[in-house]
């Protein structure tokens, strides 16, 4: 026995998991035994990010580690979230995995849901980057070599010209003020297409631009 906590890691697709995959590889703490990421199933893309589920799996490959999907209605309610994400916590407790790791950073009441639902499946929860300045946490990612696109902008924050843009230094330069620099509170997401997480960089094109219910999306398809 190795002695390592068997975790899950809560897998969105964007910069602030995979820098939490980044951490937790760095650690000798953890046995990373999967990602865990819902899927709208009706278009087979990542929830919110709207990530195609084919580019989703060539990160779970370029991380080395299996991809636990959850597919999730279109609509769906609370209750059908929670109920095929206990379904998921279910299998990870027969599975004799310990946590799951999320890479949250500083929103209490996100953090608190989370740890009430982990725990009622018997679950720690682990939180890699929590408490981070997310401006040293930004800039420390586009140093440590992580490369990603926004893929999702609140209109209501960004304008949508910043959709598709890189997550670079010039990215966090035009931020206007109140925006986080790691978008905590929902302002943008994001696709991350290569990093020290990753064996090989992922060769995308930025696609077709869509404004839907005021969000702007950016489709990152494989190049």
């Amino acid at each position: 026995m190795s002695g390592k906590m068997r975790i899950l890691l809560s897998w969105s697709s964007g910069k602030d998991s995979a820098w939490a995959l980044h951490r937790l590889k760095q650690s000798n703490n953890y046995e990373i035994v999967g990602l865990l990421t819902t899927l709208n199933a009706e278009f087979n893309r990542v929830a919110m990010h709207g990530v195609r589920q084919e580019l989703l799996r060539a990160q779970a490959r370029e991380a080395g580690l299996p991809l636990w999907e959850v597919p999730l209605p279109w609509p769906c309610s609370n209750e059908q979230y929670e109920a095929l994400m206990s379904e998921a916590m279910q299998r990870a407790a027969r599975e004799e995995i310990e946590a799951v790791a999320f890479g949250d950073l500083f929103l209490q009441d996100i953090r608190a849901y989370r740890e009430q639902k982990m725990a009622q499946a018997g679950l720690r929860c682990i939180f890699p980057l929590w408490g981070s300045d997310t401006s040293r946490l930004a800039q420390e990612m586009i140093d440590g070599g992580l490369k990603a696109r926004l893929v999702c902008v609140d209109t209501r924050a960004l304008d949508a010209s910043f959709s598709g843009r890189e997550f670079d230094a010039a990215l966090l330069q035009d931020l206007p003020t109140g925006v986080d620099p790691c978008g905590e509170r929902g302002e943008f997401h994001t696709f991350v297409y290569a990093g020290p997480m990753f064996s090989h960089a992922l060769k995308i094109n930025v696609g077709e631009k869509v404004l839907r219910e005021g969000f702007a999306f950016a489709d990152v398809v494989q190049g």
